[in-house]
């Protein structure tokens, strides 16, 4: 699945919703030259994103207001889709292929809920 890289996507003209949010997102990277500044490394880009499910954590349990916890969700959101610019991967495709198979699988209860996956216990 290949995506596009920064200057792609802010040359592109975007035709949907999704690809003016990516656009968006790369335009970010642009100002700020995340490409240039080490901002494309995984491992630091991971770091910051379990950084922001904390906070995003630390949103919901703490009962703090819903436009909080929204900010955060967005933050992971646009973290993500970082994710899909450094390594160049087709984040809609592969939302698609992913979505094509989960749908075809059956729910399983497990201790702390439910659970959408191929895994099986023993």
């Amino acid at each position: 699945m290949e995506g596009r890289d920064v200057p792609a996507w802010v040359a592109h003209t975007p035709l949907d919703e999704w690809e003016t949010m990516m656009q968006k997102v790369a335009l970010f990277h642009d100002k700020h030259d995340f490409a240039g500044q080490n901002g494309h490394d995984m491992g630091y880009r991971l770091a910051l994103t379990i950084e922001e499910l904390g906070e995003l954590a630390a949103a919901v349990t703490k009962g703090k207001p819903i436009e909080e916890c929204a900010e955060e969700m967005a933050d992971v959101l646009i973290l993500l889709m970082g994710h899909s610019l450094a390594m160049e991967v087709d984040l809609k495709a592969a939302f698609e292929k992913k979505y094509e198979r989960i749908m075809q699988r059956t729910a399983l209860q497990g201790r702390l809920g439910v659970r959408v996956t191929e895994y099986r216990p023993s």
